[in-house]
């Protein structure tokens, strides 16, 4: 895909969603963390419906500890791998309180020392909270990228390479919640919805459906 074609598509997503951003609920760059962890292999609405009672008893490092891994059990058991995520986020609350004195990191490093925070989660944690220009490629992502031809790769760090080199500066903030939606709600895995799609005639796929 050539560069005039990529700008295309990122200034229409850019026009149709001018200020895009995560779709968990949180009030805190704590909040988004622990939301991100939960959110591994399960929907942000089952995420967000167990933080709507988990975060206003347990929303900070300290409140967390209190709670404990049996009571976080309690909110988040209908989410996927729910008690390898609760030994996580109490773990990672315990690490933030000694090495960070309860605040999330704005490093790469820091944050992925942490357990159950991989690249994935860091990259979404920089971008949202501490607005670095990262692109966290997810699996609506990595399929997007690769069925318009705006970044193949058969992995998900040459996918996010791919796109940190060619996707033009203006918009590389905001590149990962356009292209999460747009798979999420148009490009979708099944059956992509290509008669709504505003970027259908800039896209490479050959399969378009009807």
């Amino acid at each position: 895909m050539n560069a005039t074609r990529r700008r295309q598509i990122f200034e229409r997503l850019r026009a149709g969603n001018p200020h895009p951003t995560t779709e968990l609920a949180y009030t805190s760059a704590y909040q988004l963390l622990v939301a991100v962890v939960l959110s591994a292999q399960a929907t942000d609405k089952s995420v967000n419906l167990a933080t709507a009672t988990l975060f206003p008893v347990a929303g900070t490092p300290e409140a967390m500890l209190a709670l404990g891994e049996a009571g976080l059990k309690e909110h988040i058991r209908r989410i996927g791998l729910f008690q390898t995520k609760a030994r996580n986020v109490i773990e990672l609350s315990r690490l933030l309180l000694e090495r960070h004195g309860g605040e999330v990191p704005a490093d790469r490093e820091a944050l992925e020392s942490l357990p159950g925070v991989g690249r994935k989660t860091a990259n979404v944690v920089l971008n949202t909270a501490f607005g670095l220009p990262t692109i966290a490629v997810d699996t609506h992502i990595f399929r997007v990228a690769n069925r318009i031809g705006l970044a193949p790769g058969k992995t998900v760090l040459e996918v996010e390479n791919k796109l940190l080199k060619t996707t033009p500066d203006e918009f590389r903030h905001d590149a990962h919640h356009w292209l999460i939606l747009h798979g999420r709600y148009v490009c979708k895995a099944r059956k992509p919805d290509c008669q709504a799609c505003g970027i259908a005639d800039l896209c490479e796929y050959k399969d378009k459906t009807a």
